[in-house]
């Protein structure tokens, strides 16, 4: 791991649901920060919920410029006013609002350039539907303030040697053939190509898309996905210049022989993209949104509320996550 790049701005990370496991990692994160020669980050959220669960030295800024002068000394925090009470393992409207107003001053920031990027702690969606959040989750929510239509980013999640995008995400597995398209595997798939080279330093990424049917459809025998949506979007692609194969059958894509042959995978729902990442890297995942005119992270797991205060949650994921939102940056002031 490159060690970090102190000239650039720091990195804004957003505690995620006070009640959750969000302040526990974040805080375990910035302790490990020298061993994991973590690039500088300041947390976003309220104080209490760090105090909760951990009793390091924190130290509050008024701006991220501060950060970086603090941060070999204490974690430097951006205070998100008063959530209500805060009990963790415990959510609560309060702490659903104070998440959300969290992300939306992350998002300013990067956006603004005060920020390298933002790594995003994990919400509860109930509780963020409760208070009339209406998208389907923190990706979609910031795409929107960006200006981005969500069919034009992509969630790809990152372990040391595999990318997967899932191109449906949260639906039922019964409606995922009828959302398919050749449209939004094309839009997906490009989102992808160009985030492996701006946040990745890929000059020419490598494409392996995957099949919606076992054996690939079986030339149509098994459905017909892949020769009228999956097969079309493909050529297109490579019409566009990418190398891109498949549609591939997904039970042979994944082993250590077949990895080496592309930089990311393109799946067709949530779990064939999701369970192979969480099966090799289940601790160490890190979602990566592409597609967005800022860099933007987040651990692969959610508030574990069953857990929370209790001291146990490791912090693994959220190392990874910021420890990549922090290359990418290096990668992307670089290019």
């Amino acid at each position: 791991m490159a060690d970090a790049d102190h000239r650039l701005p720091p990195l804004a990370v957003s505690l995620g649901d006070p009640a959750g496991i969000g302040p526990e990692v974040v805080c375990k994160a910035w302790a490990m920060r020298h061993a994991h020669r973590l690039h500088p980050f300041f947390a976003i959220g309220d104080r209490r919920s760090i105090e909760a669960v951990w009793d390091g030295p924190t130290r509050s800024i008024a701006h991220p410029a501060e950060a970086a002068a603090i941060f070999d000394t204490a974690l430097p925090l951006l205070q998100v006013d008063d959530p209500g009470d805060i009990e963790p393992g415990r959510p609560n409207l309060a702490g659903a609002r104070c998440a959300l107003d969290s992300v939306e001053l992350a998002v300013g920031l990067a956006r603004s350039g005060a920020a390298s990027g933002l790594v995003t702690g994990p919400v509860a969606k109930a509780q963020l539907y409760a208070i009339g959040f209406t998208h389907p989750g923190q990706t979609e929510f910031i795409a929107e303030r960006c200006g981005v239509a969500a069919e034009n980013v992509a969630m790809m999640l990152v372990g040391p040697d595999l990318r997967t995008v899932p191109i449906t995400i949260h639906m039922p597995l019964a409606q995922v053939a009828d959302h398919l398209t050749v449209e939004l595997i094309v839009s997906r798939a490009r989102a992808c190509a160009r985030g492996l080279v701006r946040d990745f330093g890929i000059s020419e990424p490598r494409l392996a898309v995957a099949g919606l049917n076992p054996h690939a459809g079986e030339g149509g025998s098994l459905g017909r996905e892949e020769l009228d949506i999956i097969a079309p979007a493909i050529a297109e692609l490579r019409a566009e210049g990418l190398q891109v194969t498949g549609p591939l059958a997904p039970d042979t894509m994944f082993h250590a022989a077949a990895r080496v042959h592309y930089d990311a995978a393109i799946c067709m729902y949530h779990d064939q993209a999701l369970i192979p990442l969480k099966t090799l890297y289940f601790d160490i995942g890190v979602n990566v949104t592409l597609g967005l005119p800022l860099l933007r992270t987040a651990p692969d797991h959610g508030t574990a509320f069953g857990i929370a205060g209790s001291g146990s949650a490791t912090p693994r994921a959220m190392i990874a996550a910021i420890a990549l939102a922090g290359r990418c940056a290096v990668t992307r002031a670089n290019a």
